[in-house]
C-alpha cells in the first residue's frame, strides 16, 4: 500500500500488531465539544489559581480506612500550614463523625482567620439543614451543594428529567439560602454548586442548570458564587475539558461574579493535563488532593500541579518546600504510600541510575557551581538549569547526594560523582572508566543497588586496601641535586629490603628503585589534590603506570593516600603494582 502526503510518498508497511480479542466496540468514544475557535491553545498560566484541598472530604471518603479525628487533625494542619485557604472539611450530613470532626475545628478555634472551610451535602432539605447546623460560629464557611446532571444518571440513578434536575438544583439553592440566615449570619458565608458529572453533561445544559441556580443566589459585586464543574469520571483526552471549560466561560451568565472551579478525577491517567488546559481554557480555581488521593484512581494531584507551575516559574503559592515532610505526614494520615515515582516527591524522582544520565547530571552540577562561583553567589541563588533534573531538588528539600545511584546500568560519571561529593575524591577520567569496570563486576554478581557506603567499600578494598606483595614501610628519602635520588624501605612478599633508584622527578626515581625487584613501571599520568579537611590523610595522589616491557606492557592505576603527597604518590604506584600481581592470580 502506498501512502501520499505532505511529507512524500512511503510504501505503508505491511502491520506488524494484531487485533486483540478485546471487545472494544462495546465502548463509544466520547462526543467533542463544538468550538472550531477555541482560543485556550494560545494561552499561558501565568498565576497560580485558586486552589481547594478536598483530602478530608473526597481523600478521605475514598480511603480503605478513613482517617481518624486526630490524623484529620493532623492532615488540616499540614494543609494550613502549605499555605492553602480553602479547605473542604467534610460532609456533615453525611455522617456524624464528620460532623462533630468540623464542629471541633470550630469550637477548637483551630481555623485561622484568613482560612475558609467548606462543606458538601446533597440537595435534600434535612441534610441541608444539618451541613447549616455544623458550620455554627465559624469566621469564613462555603456550603457545597450538588446533584447529578448527567443523562445517564438521570435516567438510570434517579429517573427524572431535565426539568426535575433543574429544579431539584433551585430548590437546594434556596435551602441552602435559608437556612445559611437561620444559622449563619455571623459567618462570612459562600455558596458553591456543582452539576455533578458535568463532563458527561451537555454543556448547554450544565449551563442552564448552573443559569437557573445563580436566578436564586442572584451573584453580584461581594456576593461571589462559585461553579465547579467536576470530571466526576474521566472520559476524554485533556483537549476536551479544556474545550468545555472555554464554551461555559463564554456563555455562562454573570461571568465577573462567577469562580469557576475544576475538580478534575484520573481514571485516564491525564488529569493533571486536564486540569492545566482547562486553566488555560479560563477556569480560576482547582479543588484536588495531595498526591492524588480520591475515589477510584484519585483526584487530581495538588503537588504535581503545584510543582509543574514552580518549574516554570509561577509562584504556587503553597509551600513546597520540605517535599519529605509533607509526604510522611500524608502516608501517616492515610495509611498509603506515595509511590517512589511520584512526580516531584516520590524516592526515586531526582535520581539517575543511567550512565550516560548520570555523567550529563555530574557535568550540570559542576556548571551550575562554576557559574555560581564566576558570580559571586551559591549555587541555589542562581537560574536553575541542569540535565535531567527540572528543578532543583534543594528547593524541595533534597540533596544532591541522593540525586545518582548505582546500579548495573550506571556508568562512570555517576560513580565519579558520588566518589567525589561523598567521599572528597575527584578521580581523572580514565581512573573514572577503571573503577566503573570494578563496581560492575560487583553488580553483575551481587546484583541491586550500589549505596554510596558500598561503592567506597569497593573503591577501599580495590586501590587502599591490601598491601601485597608489596608494602612501602616508611617515607622515602628523596635527594634533588640536578636529579632525583630515592631510598625507600619496601617489603617484598613480607621481607623488608632497602631499595635505591635515581631519576629526573620523584617519581621517576621511586620507580627505578623498584626496578632493582624487577618491577617495570612508568608512569603515565600523574594528579593529586588536598582532601577535605579533618581527614586522617592529607592528600590523594592517582598514578596511571605502565607495568611490563615491550609486548607485555600493560596499563594500571593506582591510588594512595598520606600526609605528604609525594609519599601517596608513591604509595600509588605500589597500589597499582599491587592490583596487577592481583589481577595474575
Amino acid at each position: 500500500m502506498t501512502i501520499t502526503n505532505p511529507f512524500g510518498t512511503r510504501v505503508q508497511p505491511k502491520p506488524v500488531q494484531q487485533p486483540s480479542p478485546m471487545p472494544h466496540d462495546r465502548y463509544t468514544p466520547f462526543v467533542p465539544v463544538d468550538l472550531p475557535d477555541r482560543t485556550w491553545p494560545t494561552k499561558k498560566i501565568t498565576k497560580a489559581p485558586r486552589w481547594l484541598s478536598t483530602d478530608l472530604r473526597d481523600g478521605n471518603q475514598a480511603l480503605i480506612d478513613p482517617m481518624t479525628p486526630s490524623r484529620k487533625k493532623k492532615m488540616f494542619d499540614l494543609l494550613v500550614g502549605m499555605g492553602y485557604k480553602e479547605i473542604e472539611v467534610g460532609f456533615p450530613s453525611a455522617s456524624q463523625t464528620d460532623f462533630d470532626f468540623v464542629r471541633s475545628l470550630i469550637v477548637g478555634d483551630h481555623i485561622p482567620d484568613d482560612v475558609t472551610i467548606s462543606v458538601l451535602t446533597q440537595a435534600r432539605e434535612d441534610l441541608i439543614d444539618r451541613t447549616a447546623q455544623s458550620l455554627v460560629g465559624a469566621k469564613r464557611a462555603t456550603i457545597h451543594l450538588y446533584n447529578a446532571t448527567a443523562e445517564l444518571f438521570r435516567r438510570v440513578v434517579f429517573g427524572i428529567d431535565e426539568a426535575q434536575c433543574i429544579a431539584m438544583a433551585t430548590r437546594g439553592t434556596e435551602l441552602v439560602m435559608k437556612y445559611a440566615e437561620q444559622n449563619l449570619g455571623d459567618v462570612e458565608f459562600g455558596y458553591q454548586y456543582s452539576p455533578e458529572i458535568f463532563t458527561q453533561t451537555p454543556t448547554d445544559f450544565a449551563i442552564e442548570v448552573c443559569n437557573a441556580v445563580m436566578d436564586r443566589w442572584q451573584p453580584s459585586e461581594g456576593r461571589e458564587i462559585i461553579l465547579n464543574l467536576p470530571a466526576t469520571v474521566e472520559r476524554s483526552t485533556p483537549n476536551t475539558y479544556a474545550d468545555q471549560i472555554e464554551y461555559f466561560g463564554r456563555h455562562v451568565r454573570n461571568r465577573p461574579y462567577v469562580a469557576i472551579s475544576l475538580h478534575p478525577h484520573n481514571d485516564r491517567g491525564t488529569a493533571v493535563a486536564a486540569t492545566e488546559l482547562a486553566l488555560m481554557g479560563g477556569a480560576d480555581r482547582v479543588e484536588g488532593c495531595l498526591f492524588g488521593h480520591g475515589e477510584r484512581t484519585g483526584n487530581v494531584c495538588l503537588v504535581t500541579l503545584g510543582m509543574n507551575l514552580f518549574s516554570q516559574g509561577v509562584d504556587p503559592q503553597i509551600d513546597f518546600s520540605d517535599i519529605d515532610e509533607i509526604r510522611r505526614t500524608v502516608e501517616y494520615c492515610t495509611n498509603l504510600p506515595v509511590h517512589p515515582r511520584h512526580p516531584y516527591a516520590g524516592d526515586l524522582v531526582y535520581t539517575a541510575f543511567s550512565g550516560s544520565h548520570q555523567d550529563a547530571i555530574k557535568k550540570g552540577l559542576e556548571a551550575l557551581e562554576k557559574q555560581a562561583h564566576a558570580a559571586g553567589k551559591g549555587i541555589h541563588e542562581i537560574p536553575w538549569e541542569a540535565p535531567y533534573l527540572p528543578i532543583d531538588p534543594h528547593d524541595v528539600g533534597r540533596s544532591y547526594e541522593a540525586v545518582i545511584r548505582v546500579n548495573s546500568q550506571s556508568g562512570k560519571g555517576g560513580m565519579a560523582y558520588l566518589m567525589k561529593t561523598e567521599h572528597h575524591l575527584d578521580l581523572p577520567r580514565r581512573l573514572q572508566i577503571d573503577f566503573s569496570r570494578v563496581v560492575q563486576r560487583h553488580t553483575d554478581t551481587a546484583g541491586g543497588e550500589v549505596t554510596p557506603e558500598q561503592l567506597w567499600e569497593i573503591f577501599h578494598a580495590e586501590y587502599l586496601g591490601e598491601q601485597a606483595p608489596l608494602e612501602l614501610v616508611s617515607v622515602p628519602d628523596i635527594h634533588s641535586n640536578g636529579g632525583y635520588r630515592v631510598t625507600a624501605k619496601v617489603k617484598v612478599d613480607g621481607v623488608e629490603k632497602e631499595l635505591v633508584g635515581e631519576g629526573n622527578g620523584a617519581l621517576d626515581a621511586f620507580a627505578d628503585a623498584l626496578s632493582l625487584e624487577g618491577y617495570h613501571v612508568r608512569v603515565l599520568d600523574y594528579t593529586s589534590h588536598a582532601l577535605a579537611s579533618g581527614s586522617d590523610a592529607g592528600a590523594v595522589a592517582y598514578v596511571e603506570c605502565e607495568l611490563g616491557e615491550g609486548e607485555d606492557a600493560h596499563i594500571v592505576w593506582g591510588v594512595g593516600t598520606h600526609e605528604s603527597i609525594a609519599t601517596a604518590a608513591q604509595k600509588a604506584i605500589i597500589c597499582a603494582l599491587n592490583r596487577d600481581a592481583r589481577a595474575d592470580d
